[in-house]
């Protein structure tokens, strides 16, 4: 939220959620404030199910949606209605406008969510289900929670979402799962159809539609542990990638905390920063790789992931670092031997950030040693042995030992 005083003693602004139903979904407080606002917000659909009620100005929402927001907020201390689909602070603009009108300058009045009525309609408790907004956003955004037995509720952009879903169902191994597309939900266009995904055909499909997911995984689906240390093979890599032991251990000492930025310089294939952003939505990443093949690498392992909103950054440490937002914690794994680049991740650093870098060479060792006496911290060696065949028995096969070195900067 932007630092804005409220108008004293003032609601001036009132977000109205309206559902399929229009005049008649709305109790009497919220008919009689869209009937006396002097401006009325909202989008074409919401206009049309509530011209019954409207006498003052009609403003539709405009692109890009900063301008409309701009509008609201000239009219500061004035009557204003927002009208939204639904409950607006649930991925709706009631979260939007929250970030410049404080909560004493408004006042909703919400109607229930898609998500509520989907759940209602199919019999689902909704704190058992998992709910996600695909609405303008990446439908790689499901990957991670397509778990078998799984129930998911999916806020779609169109009529062209479900059988996408579908198709990305179809392709990862979860072919008969089941979904269940709920179109205009509360009105007089209701309507309720499923399809296993292996054979979608839903044709005429209502733009305002939410999916339903009943997941059932084949053989061979892509299901992605909610553990750190993920398998080697789920990524697409070079030989470049911190292996699976190493990762789960590095993960513990970045210690993932809400909201928090990491940095991951020499990504290679990305692995860290995604299994950072997996730890919690909340958690992103800008991940620093020169090789052109490999930031397009990361790429897709991080849409295949279902973080597809982590950051790229294609250029070499530490030139590249100036002018990236301000990290609160920072792994060096590939980059971390290159000249100059500990000092300026440790002048980057946040007061109270955290500093990991694993190294496999001699050289990196060397350089880790030297910070550990500089600066303290804590300073681990990290050796793996994997059983593998000799002949015609099994013997341990030592894997390159990891020293990794974690510091906090005071």
């Amino acid at each position: 939220m932007s630092d804005v005083s409220p108008v004293s003693g003032e609601r001036w602004l009132t977000i109205i959620g309206i559902g399929e139903d229009g005049p008649e979904g709305l109790g009497e407080e919220a008919r009689r404030l869209i009937a006396s606002a002097p401006a009325v917000f909202g989008g074409a659909r919401h206009h049309a199910l509530a011209a019954s009620l409207i006498s003052g100005e009609r403003l539709s929402w405009q692109s890009p949606f900063e301008r409309s927001v701009e509008a609201v907020l000239e009219r500061r201390g004035t009557p204003v209605v927002v009208l939204a689909s639904g409950d607006p602070f649930l991925y709706g603009v009631g979260a939007t406008l929250s970030r410049d009108v404080a909560a004493e300058e408004m006042r909703t009045i919400p109607a229930p969510s898609a998500f509520s009525l989907a759940a209602s309609r199919l019999g689902w408790p909704l704190q058992e289900v998992t709910t996600i907004s695909l609405h303008g956003r990446p439908m790689d955004l499901i990957r991670p929670h397509l778990h078998p037995g799984r129930r998911i509720i999916a806020l779609t952009s169109d009529e062209k979402g479900p059988g996408e879903l579908a198709a990305l169902l179809a392709g990862t191994g979860f072919d008969q799962s089941k979904l269940t597309v709920l179109e205009a939900l509360g009105g007089a266009r209701e309507r309720r159809r499923s399809a296993v995904a292996a054979n979608f055909d839903l044709e005429d499909i209502d733009p305002l539609n939410v999916c339903a997911i009943d997941i059932a995984a084949g053989e061979g689906a892509r299901i992605q542990p909610f553990t750190a240390g993920l398998e080697d093979d789920l990524f697409e890599h070079d030989g470049q990638i911190t292996k699976r032991e190493i990762r789960a251990m590095t993960l513990s000492a970045l210690a993932p905390r809400h909201g928090e930025l990491l940095w991951d310089i020499g990504a290679g294939a990305g692995s860290i920063g995604i299994e950072w952003m997996l730890a919690d939505s909340s958690l992103k990443t800008i991940a620093i790789e020169q090789s052109p093949e490999r930031a397009a690498r990361i790429a897709r392992n991080a849409s295949a992931f279902g973080v597809p909103h982590l950051a790229i950054v294609e250029g070499s440490a530490p030139d590249v670092l100036k002018g990236l937002p301000e990290p609160d914690v920072i792994f060096l794994g590939g980059g971390g031997s290159e000249a100059g680049v500990i000092d300026a991740a440790i002048a980057a650093l946040k007061r109270g950030g955290r500093l990991v870098a694993n190294a496999v060479t001699l050289e990196m060792e060397a350089m880790l040693l030297g910070e550990y006496a500089k600066h303290g911290g804590f300073l681990t060696r990290i050796e793996i042995s994997r059983a593998q065949p000799v002949g015609g028995m099994s013997g341990w096969r030592p894997a390159m030992p990891v020293t990794q070195w974690r510091w906090t900067k005071g």
